[in-house]
């Protein structure tokens, strides 16, 4: 295993498709198309000043307010069709629907294409050299595109979350985009309770997906504090993987972790496990300036296997 590499940060830029589009940011705030709808969204990265004029954003079918916790909830203020419900968009082969939730999050996180893509493409690589056939394991897994894409590739997941709002979201995306046969196991659990259980089991893996929040709650009440259980969780999804195995990506959000820091804590639990180890951040490209927007830490450890 490369111990520099998780010393080497690497910018992950996703850029624009034709449903998704980051219009402008500055001033807390971002502009953002989401198929034929234009959405106004805080961002506490975008500190410098917009690129549109004015009249641009307040032009936007809806604005979001946050409350009083800056990850809390808030209410959208909607204009004309903005208000009045879902609405489909396409990432390759999959649909999913998009909402206007209390949380100011719409069903997908557009940065994640880089993980989506990256992921895609070892499914199919092992698939041409006939490796049989690839397990895939998306904790935290919320609406189900790094669940779909995967699977839509030939991918054999199970896609793990602990609301069931999230999982019958999924599902619905599932039904969208004419997967319905595709093997994915929907499992309402708690992420960390679910992989102990695995490694219990003897359980293995050949890509892990885990975006684990800063905060939360099980379906029993569980508490996730991501400081404090993300090493034993590490440690555990190591214990899924073996010789054979491609990939594991954890993507974190509004933390006060460094990129170092969650680099050294795959580096510890991967320890004996041939592959390299990549860390940085990932970035949103701003298309009236080409801007980049930063969005969240990363680390990625992968090998041929």
């Amino acid at each position: 295993m490369k111990r520099e590499a998780a010393l080497t940060p690497e910018i992950l830029v996703a850029e624009s498709w034709p449903d998704y589009e980051l219009l402008d940011s500055g001033d807390g705030r971002k502009l953002e198309r989401f198929g034929p709808r234009v959405l106004d969204r805080p961002d506490s990265q975008a500190l410098w000043r917009p690129s549109l004029p004015a009249d641009r954003w307040s032009a936007a079918e809806a604005r979001f307010l946050a409350g009083r916790e800056e990850e809390g909830s808030g209410r959208w203020e909607a204009r004309g069709r903005a208000g009045s419900g879902a609405w489909p968009l396409a990432y390759g082969p999959v649909r999913v629907e998009a909402q206007l939730t209390s949380f100011r999050h719409l069903g997908l996180f557009p940065e994640q294409r880089v993980h989506w893509d990256r992921v895609v493409s070892t499914v199919e690589a092992r698939s041409r050299r006939a490796l049989g056939e690839t397990t895939l394991l998306n904790l935290f897994g919320y609406t189900g595109m790094a669940s779909l894409l995967p699977a839509a590739a030939g991918a054999r997941v199970t896609h793990v979350d602990a609301s069931k709002k999230a999982i019958a979201w999924a599902r619905a995306n599932q039904e969208m985009s004419g997967l319905s046969a595709a093997p994915i196991r929907w499992i309402c659990d708690d992420a960390a309770r679910f992989v102990a259980r695995e490694v219990r089991r003897g359980s293995r893996y050949d890509i892990i997906v885990l975006d684990p929040p800063k905060y939360g709650r099980g379906p029993k009440g569980e508490i996730w504090r991501l400081e404090e259980q993300l090493p034993q969780l590490l440690a555990d999804c190591r214990a899924l993987l073996d010789d054979r195995s491609a990939m594991l990506i954890l993507t974190a959000y509004a933390t006060h972790l460094s990129m170092l820091t969650i680099g050294r804590l795959v580096e510890d639990a991967f320890a004996g496990l041939s592959g390299d180890i990549a860390t940085g951040e990932m970035a949103l490209r701003e298309q009236s300036s080409g801007r980049l927007l930063p969005t969240s830490l990363y680390v990625r450890w992968s090998r041929d296997a």
